[in-house]
């Protein structure tokens, strides 16, 4: 019998309602605050935006949650709304 590995990053699907949810949280200025100390590194360093190149609505939202926590967007770029 063989183990399924693991997987490092989220698929994109995962990947969009993982950052939705954040950005919800973001709504509330306690859970804004301690997002700023705890969000993944993953997310604010810009290694998981190629599963985001195809779907410009999950990229505006990790934009504007980066913005929300006062995260520099990785690579100076911002999609427009």
């Amino acid at each position: 019998m063989v183990s399924p590995q693991p997987a490092t990053k989220p698929g994109p699907r995962l990947l969009k309602h993982i950052i939705r949810c954040y950005l919800r949280l973001c709504d509330n200025p306690r859970a804004r605050d301690a997002l700023r100390q705890l969000l993944p590194p993953a997310l604010k360093d810009g290694s998981l935006v190629d599963l985001l190149k195809e779907d410009a609505t999950t990229e505006r939202w990790l934009n504007s949650l980066l913005a929300s926590v006062n995260v520099p967007i990785p690579g100076g770029q911002q999609h427009q709304s």
